[in-house]
């Protein structure tokens, strides 16, 4: 079966029992989920001005496709109360998926690995607490390795 990597999000609401509540759904839902990092904070990114985000790294062993997987997660985000206002906006859920093994693909409705994943160190962080070694498989490099050269400034603190 294959493993794919999500991080999870939150601004608003209680942010701890937010992502908790979503690793069990997505437990439920979308496949066996295999670890999980521990809680990030970090100043929100891209659209700035709103209140920090808690992160969180999962990886789920799935026998969802890309796409079905895809819906889970949005299907997740909707229980949660996620509705989709403002690009990089506030919002109480928002599941990524950042890998799916070694899969790439390019479609209008998703992109793997996630196009945005080596720039943005509230992502590496938590992966890199559970999947250190993972090649990211368009650029063949770590997830250590592509959080060493992160041009990303902000701070990631655990918590």
């Amino acid at each position: 079966m294959p493993t794919a990597y999500l991080l999870l999000g939150s601004n608003l609401g209680n942010r701890t029992a937010i992502l908790h509540k979503a690793v069990r759904e997505l437990g439920a839902s979308a496949g066996v989920v295999l670890a999980v990092s521990g809680l990030y904070e970090t100043a929100a990114w891209g659209l700035e001005e709103q209140p920090a985000f808690l992160n969180q790294a999962v990886s789920i062993q799935t026998t969802l496709p890309p796409n079905q997987l895809l819906a889970a997660c949005q299907a997740v985000e909707q229980q949660a109360g996620r509705e989709r206002l403002v690009r990089w906006g506030a919002r109480t859920l928002d599941v990524d998926i950042l890998l799916y093994d070694t899969l790439v693909l390019d479609t209008p409705q998703l992109q793997l690995p996630h196009p945005r994943l080596p720039e943005r160190r509230f992502a590496l962080v938590p992966l890199a607490e559970i999947a250190p070694d993972i090649l990211h498989p368009a650029l063949d490099r770590t997830v250590t390795s592509l959080l060493t050269t992160c041009p990303d400034p902000l701070e990631v603190q655990r918590l």
